[in-house]
């Protein structure tokens, strides 16, 4: 079991300690659960008063904390606790899955394939021709990689991916469970002598570095070119991203949110869990869109916006409150 007193941790943390306790350190846990040998965090204020009935030894604060620790307990005082948060996390983060052997000899890879250096590849993993992986990624067992796609460096892609051709995935990516990357675009068209045909979807998926996809999330191929997704986005689980989208850097996706074909985020946009975008729309740069939101039209940048359809959030607020004094009046 790991074990940590509190100024190992805060030679971590470089925070400054409040209070003390000989208790060592051996986990973290959120306040309401915490035993007396772990360690959790209060990064908002409204959070404080759980403090008092936490058994925790040691909190992770802000620094404008407005609580004393109390006997025996302490806190450490930084600047940001949530991003303190992931540095405790790491510390006791139990080790992940182990390879015993670099390419698992029940792993199909073709003899076209070139593996970099340090990779590892597990049992029923499929690697087709002429794909490239580079240094040191590690692909989980049951992973599909077709043909002519390539993954960079210290990317991570977990069991039951499906990363189909010509599709391309940067350095130190994630790719977590059941994602696919390059399914066919959502493309039909009405014949009338065949119902519904088939529009081919001929191009690919292209993803930054240091973008991480969640389970059962779908980027699809472009119809004719890419879908783009730009360094450092963060795409949350069960997410559909259509074809030909582009999204700019350092973009956020909530679950079960959707892009429909041909969206443009700028950089940084947030979107919401079940917020869903017409296609052929653009949001620009620095946009949030509340969840359960409908975006039908174009986005201008910064702007926040809510509802279904969407409108700016001091608009949509202001409706609602009109809508709930209307409904109270009735009730008169």
């Amino acid at each position: 079991m790991k074990s940590y007193s509190i100024h190992e941790i805060n030679d971590v943390l470089k925070g400054v300690i409040s209070g003390n306790t000989s208790q060592n350190i051996t986990a973290a846990e959120q306040l309401e659960v915490a035993s007396d040998s772990e360690i959790s965090f209060i990064g908002n204020k409204k959070y404080e008063k759980l403090w008092a009935t936490s058994k925790a030894c040691v909190a992770v604060v802000n620094e404008d904390i407005s609580i004393e620790p109390g006997e025996n307990r302490a806190f450490i005082k930084v600047k940001n606790a949530d991003l303190a948060m992931s540095q405790i996390l790491e510390l006791f983060a139990p080790p992940l899955p182990e390879f015993f052997v670099d390419i698992h000899p029940n792993a199909v890879v073709d003899k076209t394939a070139s593996i970099g250096l340090g990779t590892k590849i597990g049992a029923g993993s499929y690697i087709g021709p002429n794909v490239k992986i580079g240094e040191n990624s590690t692909i989980y067992p049951n992973v599909t990689i077709l043909d002519e796609s390539t993954i960079g460096k210290n990317t991570v892609i977990w069991s039951g991916t499906v990363v189909r051709e010509r599709c391309h995935i940067g350095n130190a990516c994630i790719i977590h469970p059941n994602a696919t990357i390059g399914a066919d675009g959502f493309g039909f068209r009405p014949c009338p002598e065949k119902g519904l045909v088939k529009i081919p979807q001929i191009g690919n998926v292209v993803i930054g570095n240091n973008v991480e996809i969640g389970a059962n999330s779908c980027i699809d191929r472009g119809k004719f070119s890419s879908t783009v997704l730009g360094d450092g986005c963060k795409i949350d689980n069960l997410v559909q991203i259509g074809h030909n989208s582009k999204l700019g850097r350092f973009c956020i996706m909530a679950g079960n949110s959707g892009l429909a074909g041909s969206v443009t985020l700028g950089n940084g946009v947030i979107i919401g869990g079940s917020a869903s975008i017409k296609d052929h729309t653009t949001i620009g740069d620095g946009a949030v869109i509340g969840a359960g939101s409908g975006v039908t039209c174009d986005i201008p940048a910064g702007k926040t916006m809510l509802g279904y359809p969407a409108v700016e959030a001091r608009d949509a607020l202001k409706q609602w409150a009109l809508l709930k004094r209307l409904v109270n009046d009735s009730k008169k």
